[in-house]
């Protein structure tokens, strides 16, 4: 199958995706094998220049326009944890009531126009996921730049954006006790 990597004037970047049926079908782990392979080699200088990549952390099916409840994700965090997972079904079972935003805002793979302001999310999430990396169940706990990073992901499960997220009237508006990163 050609995957790319679809813009957010794509209507179905606005549709809520599809759980996934267990056990896997090949299809399913190829989908989510390319978007592991992809964000790895974004992240290589050489590769990304070469081959006019945008260096990516995170990829969801819908922005390949496959509706499905499936997101990979590769980066090392602020505490130098390495994060490589292809999550399928993924749920948030719990949230912090304290928010974070990136000072910087947030960027995505399938918006080429700049978006400015913070995107409010939450500064601590557990997620449960059925992980084709790990071939197996995990719960994950993650805070900070983590978080933000899988709750970027898990919007687009849902067809949110993050621009979505920014106060329109007020962009740059930091909220109580959020942290910003």
């Amino acid at each position: 199958m050609q995957y790319k990597i679809i813009k957010d004037t794509n209507p179905r970047l606005r549709k809520k995706s599809e759980e996934v049926s267990l056990p896997l079908s090949k299809e399913d782990e190829d989908t989510l094998n390319f978007m592991l392979d992809y964000l790895i080699k974004s992240q290589d200088d050489k590769y990304a220049t070469k081959h006019n990549v945008t260096p990516g952390v995170g990829l969801a099916a819908p922005q390949l326009g496959i509706l499905k409840r499936m997101f990979a994700v590769y980066f090392t965090d602020e505490n130098g944890n390495q994060h490589t997972h292809q999550l399928v079904n993924p749920k948030i079972v719990e949230q912090s009531v304290k928010e974070a935003a990136m000072k910087d805002g947030e960027g995505c793979l399938s918006v080429d126009k700049p978006h400015p302001g913070l995107v409010h999310r939450k500064y601590q999430i557990k997620l449960e996921a059925y992980d084709q990396y790990e071939k197996a169940n995990i719960t994950i706990d993650v805070s900070g730049y983590a978080a933000i990073v899988y709750q970027h992901e898990y919007d687009h499960l849902d067809g949110i954006l993050f621009y979505d997220r920014i106060d329109k009237n007020n962009p740059d508006k930091k909220k109580d006790n959020e942290i910003i990163i």
